[in-house]
């Protein structure tokens, strides 16, 4: 499973990247580090969609037990540059109400400071 680099931001909280294809073959690794990171403490996280161009329901899933974890250990994941693909199936399964998307990965969290 690929593992993605991750990297702090100015508001504290932990940004991964995943990179490709966010599809049934990548999700499960990204739904078990995404599960670690808020194991180990890390509660507010961003995931950068810079460099992923296509997302199906496996990533979706993955994106939802993530931001599920988080928020029942007291923080919230959010969502960073998804591509034009990636918006239309967050705004058709209507997860564009429950996963917020901000502009860079470096002001998701900046309402909170």
């Amino acid at each position: 499973m690929p593992s993605y680099a991750t990297r702090s931001v100015d508001s504290g909280a932990v940004v991964i990247a995943p990179q490709g294809r966010l599809n049934m073959v990548a999700a499960p690794g990204l739904r078990a580090q995404l599960h670690e990171l808020v194991a180990n403490g890390s509660i507010r996280i961003v995931i950068d969609l810079s460099g992923t161009d296509f997302i199906d329901s496996s990533g979706l899933g993955a994106l939802v037990s993530a931001l599920k974890a988080a928020r029942q250990a007291g923080g919230d994941l959010r969502i960073a540059t998804p591509s034009r693909q990636i918006e239309t199936v967050l705004e058709l399964t209507n997860l564009n109400r429950v996963l917020r998307v901000y502009p860079s990965s470096d002001e998701a969290f900046d309402d909170e400071r």
